[in-house]
């Protein structure tokens, strides 16, 4: 997707995400258990999941990917399981020993965008601090907000509704703007069918890390092009900590400005040119 509008379609799912989640939490019920800590732990995975599952499958979805983003998706879904029951009591807890009303709440809600934004680290191409302080600043926000829709607002159903809309959109959104924000290297699609998406790679930038393989197969690569002229596993970027590096592994080749290359560092604004696809590479010092 492009950077421009990442923020905005992480928004959306976000909401969306929220939406469904208040509609699960109508048709099964808030109270599970006499302990507010149990209920929260179940109220928060069940959040956690509605978030998690279309936050994670965010990058996949917006780049034509369908299987990679079921897979995505159930990670993500994971992921906020995991995150949202441990979240929500700990945003509980948090709230009882700050007290402060609706702030205490959004510190708690916080914690909870934090670790919701692991999901996007994990199965994004962005580090997962990175996530987390989006989600974590998108937890603290929207979650204010939702205190505060509730305090207010006389209708507690359409409040609800409200709330954990916008606590989806503003979680989505701060994990995207802060994710570009702070990217250091990213792929921006100029032709092709994904033109004008780009890929973050900042996970594959330290030196010893986890190498990116671009190609056709969307199980096979890491950016995947849906590109016929694009072997399944057409080039291999390799990170050292300050650059990448760019292998061919194709049969047709691999361009830089034009060249046809086999191995070579990459700089600033070059165009990596694959079958009927050109990528710039972008770099940020």
């Amino acid at each position: 997707m492009s950077r421009r509008m990442r923020a905005y379609n992480y928004a959306v799912l976000g909401a969306i995400g929220g939406l469904i989640g208040w509609q699960l939490s109508n048709i099964l019920g808030l109270s599970f258990s006499r302990s507010i800590y149990l209920s929260d732990m179940i109220v928060g995975g069940l959040l956690g999941v509605c978030l998690g599952v279309p936050l994670g499958a965010a990058e996949e979805l917006m780049s034509l990917s369908p299987l990679r983003a079921l897979r995505a998706g159930l990670y993500g879904g994971v992921v906020g399981l995991i995150a949202g029951g441990i979240g929500l009591p700990v945003a509980e807890a948090i709230f009882q020993i700050v007290g402060a009303g609706g702030i205490g709440r959004g510190i708690g809600w916080g914690f909870f965008g934090m670790l919701i934004g692991l999901a996007e680290g994990v199965t994004g191409g962005s580090q997962m601090w990175k996530g987390a302080l989006g989600g974590a600043l998108g937890g603290f926000i929207g979650g204010t907000l939702l205190e505060t829709v509730n305090f207010w607002g006389e209708d507690l159903a359409s409040g609800k509704a409200t709330g954990l809309v916008l606590l989806g959109a503003f979680i989505g959104a701060l994990i995207a703007l802060i994710v570009v924000l702070l990217s250091r290297a990213w792929l921006e699609v100029t032709s092709g069918k994904l033109k004008g998406n780009t890929f973050i790679l900042d996970k594959f930038l330290p030196e010893g890390g986890p190498t990116a393989i671009i190609g056709s197969s969307p199980l096979k690569s890491e950016i995947a092009l849906p590109d016929p002229d694009v072997d399944p596993q057409h080039a291999m970027l390799i990170g050292a900590g300050a650059h990448f590096t760019l292998k061919d592994m194709s049969l047709s080749g691999t361009y830089v400005n034009s060249r046809k290359i086999e191995r070579t560092q990459l700089g600033n604004g070059q165009t990596i040119r694959m079958g009927n696809t050109s990528l710039k590479y972008h770099e940020r010092r």
